[in-house]
């Protein structure tokens, strides 16, 4: 299937590893131009180099911190700039730590919504002229299975992340019109840094209450329907189709990919 990405501008945000690198390498293989960004120059440039080294797509990698209103406005002005506009954001950026009610101060919660619920606002509030001057475009959020289902361990992820969405659900309906599309994809258990760090929480919080830890990761394993942690990819292939012609008529909704994890019925 041609998914009609071939010369688009995407930006990818938070693309240096894990979920938002995946995202940003499956842009580039469909022929799209690929604009990356981290905190860390050095992980930034290896992406880059990737994805340069396996497909001929053009990438631009542009220092950014999505808790920071500045370089947010700095990344998408840079990638107008540089490609002459802009067609597909994914709005994205690294998890919140993990944590109890307990365990977590007031500014823990201040910094999850600033840059996981903020930071998305941000983003596509600054992009959206962008793709309005296009003729439309696509926005997909990369928000968490827990929108649905609230994951333990996981109380300021599963406090922001739900905001993102009614923020994509109100605005769908405003940008509709304009030929813009927006959705938010939610990730399960993943085969990423995150998910390593979350599964070690969880073998720490075992310890101190005398469980096994060993047994506590394979029950979560156990839990997923389709027997196994999900890779990026698999993760990045729904990113990239939300965001293609071939989903012109998909807006305003919520996938999670997540193995059949998540128990709700919508």
């Amino acid at each position: 299937m041609d998914l009609g990405l071939r010369g688009k501008v995407a930006l990818v945000a938070a693309s240096s590893k894990g979920l938002g690198r995946a995202c940003a390498m499956g842009f580039a293989r469909e022929g799209a131009h690929v604009v990356i960004s981290a905190r860390n120059a050095d992980q930034l440039a290896d992406t880059a180099m990737a994805i340069r080294g396996e497909t001929d797509s053009q990438v631009l990698d542009v220092l950014a911190d999505m808790s920071k209103p500045e370089d947010i406005e700095r990344l998408v002005a840079t990638t107008v700039d540089h490609f002459g506009g802009l067609d597909i954001v994914v709005a994205n950026a690294g998890g919140p730590p993990p944590g109890y009610l307990s365990s977590l101060d007031e500014q823990a919660y201040l910094d999850a919504i600033n840059t996981n619920l903020m930071g998305t606002i941000r983003l596509i509030r600054a992009s959206v002229p962008h793709l309005e001057a296009r003729g439309g475009g696509s926005i997909v959020t990369i928000t968490s299975a827990g929108v649905k289902q609230p994951i333990d361990n996981l109380i300021l992820s599963n406090m922001a992340r739900p905001g993102v969405v009614g923020f994509v659900r109100s605005i769908a309906t405003e940008l509709g019109p304009k030929n813009i599309r927006v959705n938010n994809v939610g990730p399960g258990a993943t085969n990423t840094d995150r998910i390593r760090q979350t599964a070690e929480a969880s073998r720490q919080r075992a310890l101190d209450e005398g469980r096994d830890p060993d047994e506590e990761v394979r029950k979560r394993a156990s839990a997923i329907p389709l027997g196994r942690i999900g890779e990026p990819q698999e993760f990045a292939n729904v990113v990239v189709f939300l965001a293609s012609t071939a989903a012109s008529y998909v807006t305003g909704t919520t996938v999670v990919v997540d193995g059949g994890r998540t128990q709700t019925i919508m």
